[in-house]
């Protein structure tokens, strides 16, 4: 299993990302909200962009935002992996995975609670990967939703179907050590809080792989 940290529930940005640097973590999962898709947001771009300072990780981006073409360009130029926007938004979904595509950085599309999982078909051919929210998306340190167990395996029976694509699966949201038993049929777990929060984030991230 992959790991991918979060820092959104961080009281001191700069200092966690350096610890989690020293770890073997697999990404650093950025979390972007504008303040309009979601209540909550992050720091400006002109802030996030000095990331690098602090760690050599690949970037798992995700976009919590309305109008994700704006900030694509921008996020483009870092050091990422992968690029995850919301499947519900306004914008054209097509559009903004290819020129995600454009920048040759991994697509990912994102599945809130109260998506559907049917709904992202259309959109397989242009992903490397899918990203169940296992809470609605917003703030940290929330509890896995119940029902989203069932959501994952089915995303895998889904994805399994189509076996022409190379779709990673990720979750997100609530996973921690006991709740990382449940999305066992996931490639990536995002967690953020249930590492932070840990006084050895190595032994954190080994008992979520």
């Amino acid at each position: 299993m992959l790991v991918s940290a979060s820092f959104l529930s961080s009281k001191n940005i700069p200092e966690d990302i350096k610890k989690l640097d020293q770890t073997n973590v697999d990404f650093i999962h950025v979390d972007v909200m504008d303040g309009k898709y979601v209540e909550n947001k992050t720091m400006p771009f002109k802030e996030m962009r000095h990331i690098y300072k602090f760690t050599n990780k690949r970037l798992d981006v995700h976009l919590m935002v309305k109008e994700p073409s704006k900030y694509i360009d921008d996020y483009a130029s870092l050091n990422t992996e992968f690029i995850t926007i919301e499947s519900d938004i306004d914008e054209d979904l097509l559009s903004v995975l290819k020129q995600i595509k454009s920048y040759a950085i991994k697509t990912g599309l994102a599945v809130n609670p109260d998506v559907l999982v049917k709904d992202i078909v259309p959109y397989l051919p242009y992903l490397d990967l899918l990203l169940i929210m296992g809470v609605t998306p917003g703030k940290g340190g929330q509890e896995f939703q119940e029902g989203i167990e069932e959501k994952i395996k089915e995303a895998r029976i889904l994805l399994e179907s189509y076996p022409n694509f190379s779709i990673l699966l990720s979750v997100d949201g609530g996973i921690n050590k006991e709740t990382r038993k449940k999305v066992d049929a996931c490639d990536i777990v995002v967690s953020g809080s249930y590492i932070l929060k840990n006084s050895n984030y190595q032994d954190a991230i080994n008992s979520l792989r």
